[in-house]
């Protein structure tokens, strides 16, 4: 399977984990509690170490950069997607969550979208760099993964 397969295949998947789950907050009515936006960081983990262990099993890839490539873009392009998927749901769905988001301790204050997209974008982003790095501690020596797995 080509890198980009993979990064494509895991970032879809991180968004649409990420969508689920904050639908499913909304409908069971606790989308406004900002202590379960940290879960959104255990989705990025699962998608960057999916698209991790693919390269080394299935591509047999055993450089250290390439791998920590595909998890730091596959976090990337997820990170692009929700944010998009964000400012489509305030843009034209519920424009009074902003205002949940600006009252949220993660955010603070009275911003605007664009600079909510920018603190988010900001936060995504240390997230995909810490996820891929610690992620590639667990492949660091590929050579180890093939026999176990």
């Amino acid at each position: 399977m080509k890198n980009d397969q993979i990064v494509a295949k895991n970032a879809l998947y991180i968004t649409l984990l990420i969508g689920s789950y904050f639908l499913l907050c909304k409908y069971l009515g606790v989308a406004d509690n900002p202590y379960l936006r940290f879960l959104n960081l255990a989705f990025v983990f699962f998608g960057v170490q999916n698209a991790i262990k693919e390269s080394v099993l299935k591509n047999e890839e055993t450089s250290y950069i390439n791998n920590l490539g595909i998890g730091i873009r596959t976090a990337v392009i997820a990170v692009l997607l929700s944010i998009t998927g964000v400012i489509f749901y305030i843009e034209l769905m519920n424009p009074n969550f902003l205002a949940v988001m600006n009252n949220s301790f993660l955010i603070g204050g009275n911003l605007s979208l664009a600079e909510v997209v920018i603190t988010l974008l900001i936060e995504g982003m240390a997230s995909s760099v810490i996820s891929a790095f610690t992620i590639m501690q667990l492949y660091k020596n590929p050579e180890k993964i093939k026999i176990k797995a």
